[in-house]
């Protein structure tokens, strides 16, 4: 009977978080539309795939290329957020950058990138590789074309960059890499 009961609970437990998981996915996946042409491709990842260990904590901790294409004519500058909505403690921010020039064309691997960066969660103006403590975590790199160059006084972090942004994107697009944790 004990058994049954254990099993019964593991069971709810299970569906419980399963439901979570799923209303934040739904949450994620509403929280972001395509607007415009344009688009943010990686040549080591397609949209829904693995990241490379390479570009994780377990490889060499670098961040990977990234291609722009069919950025607006309209646009005066560009942004990119990457984050993780399947962390533990919340959306765990890795990688914050806005004032890119329109003309940019991507972000090599291992690059610093053109345009002004602002804190990730660790409080560092530079990209953190995924790392996620277990499980399959999605990373979502969001890009965005505005019709401005923003302040840099008032950006201190993902926050505030997409208050800044509100009312002047002109385009987004998103590129979502996957990484699994393995034990070793």
């Amino acid at each position: 009977m004990k058994r049954i009961i254990l099993i019964l609970v593991v069971m709810i437990v299970g569906a419980y978080w399963g439901f979570r998981y799923y209303q934040k996915t739904q949450k994620a996946e509403e929280d972001f539309k395509k607007v415009g042409n344009m688009t943010i491709l990686s040549s080591v990842f397609t949209n829904n795939s693995q990241i490379p260990e390479i570009y994780s904590c377990r490889g060499g901790s670098v961040s990977p290329p990234l291609e722009f294409l069919d950025v607006p004519a309209n646009a005066s500058s560009l942004a990119l957020i990457m984050d993780d909505p399947d962390a533990p403690i919340g959306t765990f921010v890795h990688w914050v950058i806005y004032n890119m020039p329109p003309n940019t064309k991507g972000i090599e691997e291992h690059a610093t990138p053109p345009g002004k960066m602002a804190p990730n969660s660790l409080g560092r103006a530079s990209y953190t590789a995924p790392c996620p403590p277990s499980g399959t975590h999605r990373y979502f790199f969001k890009l965005y074309a505005l019709d401005q160059n923003l302040t840099e006084t008032e950006i201190e972090g993902k926050a505030s960059l997409e208050k800044a942004m509100e009312g002047h994107i002109v385009a987004q697009s998103r590129l979502v890499g996957l990484f699994t944790y393995k034990e070793e």
